[in-house]
């Protein structure tokens, strides 16, 4: 049980951060959903970041991996909006930016994963 509340305070506060940060990000872009990109990338860096330490150095009780991980990282990253933004740009006509924001969300996801355990491996050697 004291899993599944942190897991829901955690996403409580991941979901406000998405929110504000997305949103942010979105006013920068009419036609393509640049929020999301922004918001997926923090998070794929972050969690690259926190997965370096937590490998290296064993950081993370259960508790604050359901907390950080699954809590605030997942109501942060949430591929689910990313779905259907896509899904959406395809039905108003927008193709290529659906194809785009595809390939950006994976390309720049994974170099952020990467970049976030390059740095974590360079200043927690």
């Amino acid at each position: 049980m004291t899993n599944i509340l942190l897991v829901g305070a955690g996403g409580f506060i991941g979901s406000v951060l998405r929110y504000l940060i997305g949103g942010y990000f979105q006013g920068f872009a009419k036609s393509f959903p640049l929020g999301t990109l922004a918001v997926n990338v923090i998070g794929c860096f972050i969690i690259g970041l926190l997965a370096h330490l937590g490998e290296k150095y064993g950081m993370f009780s259960n508790e604050s991996r359901a907390f950080i991980f699954i809590g605030i990282l997942g109501g942060f990253t949430t591929f689910s909006a990313f779905g259907n933004e896509t899904i959406n740009l395809m039905r108003q006509g927008f193709g290529a930016n659906a194809f785009i924001n595809i390939g950006a969300n994976v390309v720049f996801g994974l170099l952020a994963v990467w970049l976030g355990r390059v740095i974590g491996h360079l200043i927690w050697r």
